[in-house]
């Protein structure tokens, strides 16, 4: 399986090489000049070149390789700040061109980034200038400053033959100006007119976008005053500063995009003696679009072999896409393409470097911290610690399954890292913790009253029935409890901690493992004792959670109280002897109503019956729990309650402050 693994990896990492490399020539292939990546210019004797800190040099690096990892999921854009002293601030910039996004911005920033430690080493500022990016650092912050100074020209190889010509580019230029920063307000503009030989000519500018509209048009109109000291006899022209660019030439050197629109021509159409020219372009753009064409369908194919040549271990579909990160950093690895690769670096900013302040709690899986993302969201952040009992593929089997899930009644992930040495989830905030947070201590079960109490375990069934029914993978989650029952802002229930799921194959109900994980009190028999776990494994954690959702008090160690038996027999001889109203939580007063009541012992019941034949569906589950006059069966002896001798059951969080999520990820459990 292990050979199996690395292969099908080996055969990913190949294909997502080559998808990128499709990007990078499908941009290419639409211009009509093939160009490259080129080093425009850079600046670095702004600031004097001395030993930088060691705290400096550290933020540098970090504050380029986050810029580098943005870049491929940005819209071509972003800029950030980094360290906490006066000394050690650092404040750096990517901006892609806008007619550049993705892989090919990623690649142009990273190549900048790499370029810009070696022409500028020990700088505390510095700026370098690629033909499609920018990237520029320094210990001044000058976000939102107008910088046009140095400024470089940058001269094409042709001349200019028609005498009107620099007057019709100027006004053109003067155009796309207009056009940046008064008609659409982007900041960015390209266009094309005709001479009236029927010439084409092409025009790009775009700002920093950190500047506002002013900045920008007063920027670009400093630029457009040199071109007739320096460009305008010239085709192919570049001339630009750190806040603004301009470019002039005869071929189409931008992509086309939903921005892209032809300017009002400044001089007359092509006449009838053109018609030849106009056809040759006609035909270069269907050349250009069989090319595009071709392009696409050959990504398709190889995207469908890679999806055909994915692993499968232990039933699951793994699909693990490596993304290089920038070179300062270890390689990551992007675990599934539906979820994004946070960078280490952000994670690290946001929760203050793991401090204590922002630590929620820890648990089995190891401390989790609160944080937010830069719109605000509060995020909660699990770190798996070394001494963790979940391993590497569980950290990934719940990357895997949480990003393909999405419903009401699961916890939300919003990215992984694995950085360096670090492994990190992060997940919405769930500002109500846990459901065990709540149940399980006298001083928070009087604000669960039944109806609360109904809601959550009518929300934690449609989860459920999510997972077995109508998911995208048909996954038996075998670590269903009440600490990995996560509780939002009003009250709702959201499943999490998927660590130890499984997806089952289309047709297949059951499956058998040597490995036996989960949580002692809430495991099936038959999985406890045997290995073999299907959805009724499910079925019955369920019926166990909705009997201590009722009583208020844990499976597990049950028995230690003046009962004398654990929860489920317990149940079941006051079902027996008509007394199942005493089993109720005495903390509900007469908040509760009796039917209903009633009808979710009998549910439990039927949950955890020893046989997983006679328990119901999820599906039926649901159906049970909505309907107030459908019979139910009378439900038989339930399951020997596996591990009822554990005095008590392995707290979720060891330690906690409140808020938190999926405190506890993995309880390893083997027979004893």
């Amino acid at each position: 399986m292990a050979t199996k693994l690395k292969r099908t990896l080996k055969t990913s990492s190949t294909l997502v090489t080559i998808l990128r490399f499709l990007v990078f020539m499908t941009i290419l292939t639409t211009t009509s000049t093939a160009q490259s990546l080129n080093h425009v210019g850079d600046d670095c004797h702004n600031s004097t070149q001395q030993p930088l800190t060691t705290a400096y040099q550290t933020n540098l690096n970090n504050t380029l390789s986050w810029l580098t990892s943005d870049a491929s999921t940005s819209k071509g854009y972003n800029h950030t700040t980094m360290g906490n002293g006066t000394d050690d601030v650092i404040y750096g910039l990517y901006d892609c061109r806008g007619d550049v996004t993705g892989a090919f911005c990623q690649f142009c920033v990273s190549t900048a980034a790499s370029q810009l430690l070696q022409i500028c080493p020990n700088r505390s500022s510095a700026i370098i200038w690629y033909n499609f990016c920018i990237l520029r650092y320094s210990n001044q912050d000058f976000f939102g400053n107008l910088t046009i100074s140095p400024s470089w020209q940058i001269l094409g190889q042709k001349n200019i033959t028609d005498p009107q010509e620099p007057q019709e580019a100027q006004n053109f230029m003067q155009s796309l100006i207009r056009k940046a920063t008064v008609d659409t307000n982007l900041l960015y503009a390209m266009g094309s007119f005709s001479l009236s030989d029927g010439e084409k000519r092409y025009g790009l500018m775009q700002c920093s976008r950190d500047i506002n509209s002013s900045q920008c048009k007063q920027c670009l109109e400093a630029m457009l005053d040199k071109v007739p000291q320096c460009c305008e006899t010239k085709l192919g022209w570049q001339v630009l500063a750190p806040s603004c660019l301009m470019m002039y030439d005869d071929n189409m050197f931008y992509l086309i995009t939903a921005q892209t629109n032809e300017t009002i021509s400044p001089s007359p159409l092509p006449n009838p003696a053109n018609v030849e020219s106009t056809s040759k372009s006609k035909t270069s753009i269907i050349v250009v679009v069989c090319v595009l064409v071709a392009v696409a369908l050959l990504s398709c194919c190889i995207y469908y072999l890679w999806q055909r040549n994915r692993s499968i271990k232990d039933g699951l579909v793994s699909e693990i896409a490596p993304l290089s990160l920038h070179d300062n950093v270890q390689r990551g690895d992007s675990l599934n393409s539906d979820l994004p690769t946070i960078p280490l670096i952000w994670i690290r900013g946001s929760t203050n470097n793991f401090s204590e302040e922002c630590k929620l709690g820890e648990g089995g899986f190891g401390p989790v911290y609160k944080g937010s993302l830069q719109d605000g969201t509060e995020v909660a952040v699990k770190r798996l610690s070394k001494t963790s009992g979940q391993g590497l593929e569980e950290f990934k089997n719940e990357v895997i399954f949480i990003a393909k899930l999405q419903h009401r009644n699961l916890v939300k992930l919003l990215g992984c890292c694995i950085e360096e040495s670090e492994k990190l989830l992060v997940y919405e905030y769930m500002p109500n913790s846990s459901l065990d947070f709540h149940l399980f201590k006298e001083e928070k079960q009087k604000q669960l009253d039944w109806k609360l109490r109904l809601s959550i375990i009518n929300g934690i069934a449609r989860g459920l029935l999510y997972l077995h029914e109508d998911s995208r993978l048909r996954v038996i989650h075998r670590d269903l409890k009440a600490s990995n029952v996560l509780l939002d802002q009003e009250m709702n229930p959201k499943i999490s901690d998927f660590g130890l799921a499984r997806a089952f194959e289309k047709g297949q109900s059951e499956e058998n493992t040597r490995r036996v994980m989960g949580t002692y009190g809430y495991m099936a028999p038959e999985y406890a004792m045997e290995g073999l776990y299907s959805v009724k494994s499910d079925v019955f954690s369920f019926g166990v959670l909705l009997l201590e959702i009722i009583c208020g008090k844990r499976n597990s160690g049950f028995y230690l109280s003046e009962h004398g038996q654990s929860l489920l027999l317990y149940s079941w001889r006051l079902w027996n002897e008509g007394k199942s109203l005493e089993l109720l939580d005495p903390t509900l007063g007469k908040t509760y109503i009796a039917n209903e009541v009633m009808k979710c012992i009998h549910i439990g019941l039927l949950c955890v019956q020893e046989d997983a034949v006679d328990r119901p569906t999820m599906s039926s589950v649901v159906v049970m729990l909505a309907s107030d006059t459908m019979a139910l069966p009378n439900p038989k002896h339930p399951a020997f309650s596996v591990g009822k001798q554990v005095k008590e059951e392995e707290s979720t969080s060891k330690t906690s402050k409140g808020p938190s999520v999926n405190e506890v990820t993995v309880s390893n459990v083997l027979p004893r």
